[in-house]
């Protein structure tokens, strides 16, 4: 496969962007090799630039439900372009979308933002403003944007006070953060008696997806998932249950996790899907919660370009567009998808565990066959990253394009037809082969 033009590019960027990427898993760096750069998409279909055709297994992180450059989409977005492309004023498009929103999910208003940090980031200040509380509760390997308070590295031990995870986070802003394991509801406890008066909100993502897929646990006792529990601890001790749909939202399923397990929490946020592509995200929560944003109420967020017109039309038609059909035909070819993938790393004996919420799913490649289900971030640290590698690359030669990080979900449209998905199939013997030598 050439990729001489992909290299050249990848050169001049590392002149001029950090990392010669905007956006860090980008730069191929935990698998190695040359970053593809992207010329062009269409339905299931990436083409770089040096004109090589990979079916997608990223979807852009997910927003792409419907496929690369859909016509509908395309269409809506063009006929908002002619008329301007941001006013810094309301329109009729902004509440269609929200209603939209709302229609599917447990909240009954939302605020648009223009990404999921800032969405996120919104939500917490609010949950802080109506509790009048500091501190917040956040999972290991959960990922809610690069908000300085989120950026936090669990510590060893049940639970921990917050360390910061990046240079130029300071300690300052991770003190009132705590980090426990995802799944681990005895340390969740743990934080609750010791500073359960000081607790504004519990984050948690709705169903984990940036350490790999991991749904929220099912407990054997009393058939409680995980998020469940979650509610009923915060609701106990007067604080606020916060459940991250970033990833998750209208992607899962309709309703996102919460139209899997019905959990309904205080506050949500959205992202991806609803952008259709563009720069959108949101938060919601009850009427009485979110009054309390200016200018209805005392806690301040705003945006210049928050409810952007031609984000909110690809958004809102992508919606539109995402009947039970879009959701059955993902949900159906994932399920094919998971089976050969396990079948062809099984007969190379690549030990391995796959695990899904709704249609997004994961591989981790673990360490031998005594690791049965990936729970926690802990544990999902522990799989093969090198393995992942060469499967990886096998698969990228081969004309697959998978997320270049072993901590992440793959993610199909409905476009993914029976001939994209025979090209995949017809690489997993390679790329199994490739991983079983490492």
């Amino acid at each position: 496969m050439q990729t001489t033009r992909s290299a050249e590019l990848f050169e001049r960027a590392q002149q001029v962007i950090p990392g010669g990427v905007n956006s860090p898993v980008r730069a191929f760096q935990s698998v190695g090799g040359t970053p593809r750069f992207i010329q062009r998409a269409s339905g299931p279909h990436l083409y770089d630039a040096d004109g090589n055709d990979y079916i997608d297994l990223v979807c852009s992180w997910g927003p792409m439900l419907l496929g690369h450059a859909h016509p509908s989409v395309l269409s809506a977005v063009g006929k908002v372009v002619v008329d301007g492309t941001s006013f810094g004023a309301p329109t009729e498009a902004e509440v269609e979308l929200a209603e939209a929103i709302i229609e599917r999910t447990p909240v009954e208003e939302v605020r648009l933002v223009s990404s999921g940090t800032e969405a996120t980031m919104s939500v917490l200040r609010l949950a802080r403003g109506v509790t009048g509380r500091d501190k917040i509760v956040k999972f290991a390997g959960c990922y809610h944007g690069h908000v300085d308070s989120l950026l936090v590295a669990a510590g060893s031990g049940a639970a921990t006070l917050g360390l910061p995870g990046s240079p130029g986070v300071t300690a300052a802003t991770t003190a009132d953060t705590l980090v426990c394991e995802y799944n681990d509801r005895d340390a969740v406890r743990q934080l609750f008696a010791e500073y359960g008066d000081q607790i504004a909100c519990v984050i948690t993502e709705a169903a984990a997806g940036n350490m790999g897929v991991v749904p929220p646990g099912v407990d054997a006792a009393d058939g409680t998932n995980f998020n469940e529990f979650l509610r009923d601890i915060c609701h106990a001790n007067g604080a606020l249950f916060i459940s991250d749909e970033v990833m998750t939202g209208f992607r899962v399923s309709p309703a996102g996790q919460f139209g899997i397990d019905g959990v309904r929490p205080d506050l949500m946020t959205f992202g991806k899907v609803m952008g259709g592509g563009f720069p959108a995200a949101a938060f919601g929560g009850s009427r009485e919660l979110m009054q309390r944003l200016a200018p209805a109420g005392d806690v301040y967020q705003a945006g210049t370009l928050s409810g952007n017109p031609v984000a909110v039309a690809a958004g809102l038609t992508t919606l539109r567009l995402a009947t039970d059909d879009v959701y059955a035909h993902i949900g159906e070819t994932s399920a094919r998808l998971r089976e050969e993938v396990a079948k062809a790393l099984s007969v190379f004996g690549v030990p391995h565990v796959i695990q899904n919420a709704g249609s997004l799913f994961s591989v981790f490649f673990t360490p031998d066959d005594t690791v049965t289900a990936v729970p926690d971030y802990a544990t999902a640290k522990t799989q093969r990253t090198d393995r992942f590698a060469a499967f990886f690359h096998a698969m990228l030669d081969a004309g697959v394009y998978l997320p270049p990080s072993a901590y992440e979900g793959w993610f199909l449209s409905s476009t993914h037809d029976d001939a994209a998905l025979a090209r995949i199939v017809d690489a997993l013997p390679r790329a199994a082969a490739a991983a079983a030598r490492v």
